[in-house]
This record gives C-alpha cells, sequence and structure tokens, in this order.
C-alpha cells in the first residue's frame, strides 16, 4: 500500500530494513546450523577438538558487526520516533473522543463529524484524543499512524497528508463484541475545497460552545473576571506553570486542565482552598474538551482582578 502521510516513506524504510536484517541473521544462522549438523553428526569423521578452529578476527567480526547494525536500527529508530512525537506550532489541532463504537471529531471551527475526518492536504494536524469508555486505538495505515485512545487520559499525534482521497480509519483494539464495526474513514482534500467544507458548518467554534458551558454550568461565578471568590484566574493559564499546594509545579496543558474539571483535589493550585466541586459523572468528554478549548482562548487579563485574600490570624 502505498504511503499517503509525511512519515508513511520513513517508516516504510525502517520496516523493509528491520525485515532485510532480520532475514539476513534467519538465512545465517539456518545456513550454518545445516552444515554443522552434516559435518558433525553422528558416525562423521569430523575433527571435534575445536582448539585450532579458533580465530580472533572472525570472533570479532561475528560480535561486532551485528553489533553495529543492531545499534544503528536502534538509532534510527529513536530519531524516528522524535519526528513522530514532536509536534509543529503551526499544526490544526482537531480533537477525537473514541466510544463504544464510534470516533466523534470535534474541530476548533465548531464542526462535528461521526466516523469520518475532514483535513486539507500538505497541512500538519494535530489530534487530542480520549476515550470516554475502554481503550480504543486510532489507527490510519495509509498514513503509517497508531495511537492508543485511553479513558481518564489525553494521547497526541500528528501527520500531514501528501494525498487527496479517501482513507480508511481502523480500531486498531479490540474493544468489545462490534469492536470490527469501529472504522472510519479519511477524506483529504485540496486547502480551498476544505476552507468551502469548514465554512458549510453554521455551529459555533469550539471555544464559543465552551464559553456557553462555562456560565452554563456556574464556572463563573467562581472564575470569571467579576467573580469575588478566591478562585485561581484562568485569563492566560493555559500552556504556564502552575505552582500547587504539595510544592510540585505542573503546566497547565489540557491534561491538567481536564483533571482540575473532573478531579479538583488531585492537584489543587498552591494558595487556594480545595474547595471545587468535582464535575466527573455530570458532563461528558466533548464537554470537557469544550471547555479546555474555550479556556485556552482566553488572553492574558492586563487588569487582573482583585481575589478576596482571608485574612491572616
Amino acid at each position: 500500500m502505498t504511503g499517503a502521510s509525511n512519515i508513511a516513506d520513513d517508516v516504510d524504510a525502517m520496516f523493509f530494513a528491520m525485515v532485510a536484517l532480520c532475514g539476513f541473521v534467519l538465512l545465517a544462522v539456518t545456513v550454518t546450523l545445516v552444515l554443522f549438523s552434516v559435518r558433525y553428526r553422528r558416525g562423521s569423521q569430523a575433527d571435534r577438538s575445536g582448539d585450532h578452529f579458533r580465530h580472533l578476527g572472525v570472533e570479532l567480526t561475528w560480535t561486532l558487526v551485528p553489533a553495529v547494525l543492531f545499534i544503528g536500527i536502534f538509532a534510527w529508530s529513536i530519531g524516528l520516533f522524535a519526528k513522530i512525537q514532536t509536534m509543529p506550532k503551526e499544526a490544526t489541532s482537531i480533537y477525537v473522543v473514541a466510544k463504544q463504537w464510534m470516533w466523534k471529531v470535534q474541530h476548533a471551527d465548531g464542526r462535528r463529524e461521526v466516523n469520518q475526518l475532514h483535513i486539507p492536504v500538505g497541512k500538519p494536524v494535530r489530534l487530542t484524543m480520549t476515550s470516554q469508555d475502554v481503550i480504543h486505538s486510532f489507527f490510519v495505515p495509509a498514513f503509517r499512524i497508531k495511537q492508543d485512545v485511553l479513558p481518564n487520559r489525553y494521547t497526541q499525534m500528528w501527520f500531514k497528508p501528501e494525498k487527496t482521497g479517501e482513507f480508511r480509519l481502523y480500531c486498531a483494539e479490540f474493544c468489545g463484541t462490534d469492536h470490527a464495526l469501529m472504522r472510519g474513514r479519511i477524506v483529504v482534500m485540496e486547502p480551498a475545497a476544505y476552507a468551502l467544507w469548514a465554512d458549510a458548518g453554521d455551529t459555533d467554534s469550539l471555544a464559543q460552545q465552551g464559553e456557553a458551558l462555562f456560565r452554563q454550568l456556574g464556572c463563573s461565578g467562581c472564575h470569571g473576571p467579576a467573580a469575588t471568590v478566591h478562585a485561581p484566574d484562568l485569563a492566560g493559564l493555559y500552556g504556564k506553570p502552575v505552582p500547587l499546594s504539595d510544592g510540585s509545579t505542573v503546566t497547565a496543558d489540557a491534561r491538567y486542565l481536564r483533571d482540575s474539571i473532573l478531579l479538583p483535589s488531585k492537584q489543587v493550585a498552591a494558595g487556594y482552598p480545595d474547595i471545587m466541586p468535582t464535575f466527573q459523572n455530570q458532563i461528558d468528554e466533548e464537554d470537557v474538551i469544550a471547555l479546555t478549548a474555550y479556556i485556552q482562548s482566553l488572553e492574558p487579563n492586563p487588569n487582573p482582578r482583585q481575589e478576596i485574600v482571608d485574612a491572616p490570624r
């Protein structure tokens, strides 16, 4: 199958190199095994003393050459892994929620899809994925990409499609009785056609949906600009370091925000009381993604609000 992403050729090259190397080793061991089995079979007159067969050059060759080859493969794989894991800053963010047995896709502009993903050709795409129930695995053979999708955790992957067309999407992790039905398609379009497709949606952007939820759930009562409750100001928070009450520091990324919404007592910000209620079992993963997108969109407030701080006793 011809590769259709920026990493497909690299993955194919490594795969065939490993097949060739392992095939050579298998052939060498098999031929040696057969030759020695015939030469030293029971009843043969072969010399079995062994001492005069020792040769330092031969021993160094069969030890060092395979070692260098396999270390080279290891270094090659590390470089490819780093390339796959390094997310381009200009990549378009798309959120994916997996559940038995479908893929639900949420674009930043508000468009939603089920079991399909529209993307422009030649543009890097970053997928942030989570599962609403069990472990799934996002697998697109034509792109040579596969990433586990886990409950209660975000995983990310990126790729750049290099060919237009439709490509099959599978779940590569057995996830239940209808696992085989959990499949979809990736539609890669020319940028102009993709822009028309994206503009055809009439829904609010993901951040706007999150803002509506933020008010609906009462979050603005504590974290809003006019709040008088001693709670962290969320403006400009995303991506910044957050000191915690246990003395450690975390980065306010998507995972931290998700935990703060669903498991607020897990990581309490330093200087703030542990009073935030949990929203676990009240909102689903799509709502969490929308809230995260809204918080991520908040610019730093040039006039931070004055918080009520308990007077020292």
